[in-house]
């Protein structure tokens, strides 16, 4: 009986892994294959800047990435409820308090009009995972076991379809997304240059090197608010007149804000955490006159510094509140990093040149259609041919069988 259950057993489990073989074999197969138009800096006689006539007194503090308890624990967050969540983010003068579970659009607080849907989207091994914000449902679709380009737009593209922002999350995590990929993907809205466990400035210079109009979103992605060093690192201060969903959306799509990198000091606790909250200073007014770019903060900051095409540092002015840079005819984007006592930084979004009625998005990839069903077709004469394999293999393990149970049978 025990033999008869342990055989039944691995029969179960020989059949789930085909099956599983076979989803992850049609899921590749079947993924399109497109064609990446190059890379091709921001251009033009005009300045986009992201941050002109905004109000200083319309600041909104956020997080769009921790977890919470889901899967019966299965995920990282099994520690965080959702009441505590918002009791340690409020307790840290946080406006915008937003949970964004692995693939669950968590829905406490959904009957709020400051609502945001969210979720964190991807399963695969090399965290190559997107923060989906504004979500209308939950998309299943990924490439667990390995991605490459054509694997990542295919992704990005879906997404877009039930989502009003999608962001690359933390792409220099596990290389998630590398610093080439950067050079072509496109159709997201943000990239998190900052995450608690990873900063990805350089995938952003990239991505901005190569005319990709990426704002920037900054989060904890605490998975435990138990530790010290997961909870009020970074956050995202929004330019928006109200915490509706849809302004708040409105406002991180056009750039209307900036990530901030809060100074702790290790150890400490969440009273120390909140007095050091309140103390972040901000960004008064940050605009383009002719060609010159002039940035006002509330407090005296450390340095500023100005960043260009390919990360380039451009110029450092030190100990004021006031800053400005003349923007050369060679400036593709200059983005600025400020730094002030203490150490807590701003990285803010960047201005960039466009022609035209308004700045643009580098065209989409499009598919390759030869390419595309050619590897479909390949794929599916290599299917039949395991198919055939083994449905001989079993023919053969069948006659076998009844020849030994025959030769059993007349030795009696």
């Amino acid at each position: 009986m025990v033999v008869r259950i342990v055989s039944f057993l691995r029969k179960c489990l020989l059949w789930l892994f085909v099956v599983l073989l076979i989803v992850f074999f049609v899921i590749y197969a079947w993924s399109p294959i497109y064609n990446f138009p190059g890379s091709v800096p921001f251009s033009g006689s005009k300045i986009y800047n992201p941050y002109h006539g905004i109000d200083s007194t319309a600041w909104k503090k956020g997080n769009f990435q921790i977890q919470s308890k889901v899967w019966f624990g299965i995920t990282d967050g099994r520690n965080n409820s959702n009441e505590a969540i918002h009791a340690v983010y409020k307790q840290l003068c946080y406006d915008i308090i937003v949970i964004s579970d692995y693939m669950k659009i968590n829905q406490y607080g959904a009957e709020s009009r400051n609502f945001i849907p969210t979720y964190e989207h991807g399963y695969g091994i090399r965290k190559t995972h997107q923060v989906c914000i504004g979500s209308d449902e939950v998309n299943w679709i990924d490439y667990p076991l390995y991605q490459n380009r054509n694997h990542k737009q295919h992704i990005i593209n879906i997404l877009h379809q039930h989502n009003k922002i999608v962001a690359l999350a933390h792409p220099d995590l596990r290389d998630g997304y590398t610093l080439d990929d950067m050079h072509y993907l496109t159709n997201y809205d943000l990239i998190e240059v900052l995450n608690q466990c990873r900063f990805s400035i350089g995938h952003w210079d990239a991505a901005l090197s190569s005319g990709h109009a990426a704002f920037i979103i900054a989060n904890d992605d605490a998975h435990d608010l138990f530790k010290p060093d997961e909870v009020g690192m970074v956050c995202t201060f929004i330019n928006t007149p109200s915490l509706n969903c849809d302004a708040v959306i409105d406002s991180l799509k056009k750039g209307k804000a900036y990530g901030v990198n809060v100074f702790m000091k290790e150890g400490s606790d969440l009273v120390k955490k909140a007095e050091d909250h309140k103390k972040i200073p901000f960004i008064k007014s940050l605009e383009v006159l002719n060609d010159t770019l002039f940035v006002s903060v509330s407090e005296p900051f450390h340095d500023i510094v100005f960043f260009g095409q390919d990360g380039t540092r451009r110029k450092m002015t030190t100990n004021s509140k006031t800053a400005f840079y003349k923007i050369l005819p060679n400036d593709t984007y200059i983005r600025s990093e400020i730094t002030f006592p203490g150490s807590t930084r701003f990285y803010l979004n960047p201005v960039f040149r466009y022609s035209g009625s308004g700045p643009e998005q580098p065209p989409k990839p499009l598919v390759d259609q030869t390419k595309t069903w050619l590897q479909r077709g390949v794929a599916m004469i290599f299917a039949v041919l395991i198919g055939i394999l083994i449905f001989r293999l079993r023919r053969i393990n069948k006659k076998g069988k009844r020849s030994s149970h025959n030769k059993y049978y007349f030795s009696l």
